[in-house]
């Protein structure tokens, strides 16, 4: 395996394992504040971070040239984060847990589709298929949980935002990994989510600053909070923008299945929820369709990992 691939391999493995962990500092913070205040402080934090390592040097942005195409990466970040968390929060509320981890599973699927037209992406039969393996474990393990929830239209449509927003971040994500650095393209993701969940956050506060920073005492919150901050949106979204830039949608997009696998063995390590054998079995065909996808790529598709898409490398510049 080249270094590049195994480079990939642990930016997937790195982001999704965050992810997968995610739901517990989710649930321990939703238990102090609600969920467009911890959206809030989680990006307001996360686009802090980012300004400092732009500050010190560590990183850099040049937005030079670009500003008549800034409106895409923008759209990129109102898709994922905001319209997305927006679409999954009424999906969850209005609907059973069943039906959501289907329709969120299906992501994956529905990008790789999405792909064919607007990246003109030509996945292998082999390539659906193993998606489609993966997918089924992961609706497998859906099955096996407890369905709690009512389903309404409400919840149907926050479920198809959620998918269809999902779907066209990654298409962009990829789409524009020629023209903007992972680093630019998380940047102005994360800031929009900063600008756009804050205003929100303090209406439901009624604008009173204390109720609004009254949560960042409580280590319930605090803690949760800076891990989905660092870990799950500057680091995780980092490496997935990275990932897009030398990977097809199909094969990276996959790898979200993981987080399933990861929040399963999770929480029956951590919170001691059930894990039958079933549930192993779903988990290995999470991983053996993740590896199909990876396995059965196009013959030369490979060839995208030495360079970004559209790439103009040896050509006039």
């Amino acid at each position: 395996m080249r270094k590049k691939e195994i480079t990939l391999f642990l930016a997937a493995v790195i982001s999704h394992v965050f992810w997968g962990f995610s739901f517990l500092g989710t649930k321990s913070a939703l238990g102090v504040a609600d969920m467009f205040l911890l959206l809030s402080h989680r990006f307001l934090i996360a686009f802090a971070i980012m300004n400092l390592l732009l500050l010190f040097g560590v990183v850099k942005i040049d937005f030079r040239g670009k500003w008549k195409r800034i409106h895409l990466p923008l759209f990129m970040g109102l898709m994922e984060p905001v319209v997305y968390f927006i679409g999954e929060e009424l999906g969850v509320i209005h609907s059973t847990t069943i039906f959501s981890g289907v329709m969120i599973a299906v992501i994956p699927i529905v990008a790789i589709f999405a792909a064919i037209p607007f990246l003109h992406e030509k996945p292998t039969v082999g390539q659906i298929l193993f998606s489609f393996l993966s997918v089924g474990g992961v609706i497998g393990i859906g099955l096996l949980t407890h369905s709690s929830g009512k389903l309404d239209w409400i919840g149907v449509a926050g479920l198809v935002v959620a998918v269809v927003s999902a779907a066209a971040y990654g298409i962009l994500d990829r789409g524009l990994s020629a023209e903007f650095t992972p680093f630019e393209r998380t940047y102005l993701m994360i800031g929009m989510g900063a600008v756009c969940f804050t205003p929100i956050a303090l209406i439901r506060t009624h604008f009173d600053l204390g109720a609004f920073f009254a949560p960042m005492g409580d280590l319930r919150f605090l803690l949760p909070v800076l891990f989905l901050a660092v870990c799950c949106s500057v680091v995780s979204y980092f490496l997935l923008s990275y990932m897009a830039t030398y990977m097809t949608v199909t094969r990276s997009t996959v790898y979200a299945n993981l987080t399933t696998a990861v929040s399963v063995i999770a929480g029956a390590l951590i919170l001691k929820e059930p894990f039958s054998w079933l549930s192993a079995v779903f988990c290995v065909v999470i991983l053996v369709g993740i590896y199909g996808v990876q396995k059965f790529a196009r013959k030369g598709e490979s060839d995208t990992i030495e360079k970004p898409i559209h790439s103009t490398e040896g050509e006039t510049k």
